[in-house]
């Protein structure tokens, strides 16, 4: 299932990703972390972060300090991809956010086998995309504002009319 977030009592601030995963935190152990096409504030210098890289694939360890750290990102994209698959990013065709149409399209995912998106955008938007239900469920029972991308595109194409 495909959610977005515009508005939330839940968020201190939209792209904090401890605050969007909290309800799926007991699930972050399962998952390599990679993210691309970051933009973001400060608080670095504790984090493994670094602009001079296109891309970072994390553990579950070193993602965690990134959910711990109130590092908000202005722009990006999140994957979590299951521990058990191989990690190979096409360094020509990374996932991205900015300027990106197909983040806001049902379904697609820009790493094949990730089983979380989470696209940040310019601090104002955050769009999760989920494949398995159980997380979708997890997530809605929590963010119960949060609508499905579908909803939100045909209310955005209707009132562009």
């Amino acid at each position: 299932m495909n959610w977005i977030i515009r508005k939330s009592n839940k968020l201190s601030a939209h792209t904090y990703l401890g605050e969007i995963l909290k309800p799926l935190d007991e699930y972050i152990e399962l998952y390599n972390w990679i993210i691309t096409d970051i933009d973001g504030g400060e608080n670095l210098s504790e984090l493994p972060i670094d602009y001079e890289h296109d891309y970072f694939v994390l553990s579950a360890t070193d993602f965690r300090k990134i959910l711990n750290g109130r590092f908000q990102f202005y722009w990006g994209i999140i994957l979590a991809v299951p521990k058990f698959i191989d990690i190979k990013l096409d360094q020509d065709n990374l996932p991205y956010s900015e300027g990106n149409d197909m983040i806001w399209e049902n379904s697609h995912i820009q790493y094949q086998e990730a089983e979380i998106e989470i696209a940040c955008v310019d601090s104002s938007y955050t769009i999760v995309k989920l494949t398995k239900k159980e997380l979708s469920d997890k997530f809605k029972t929590y963010f119960d504002e949060a609508i499905t991308l579908d909803k939100f595109n045909s209310k955005k194409s209707s009132e562009s009319k």
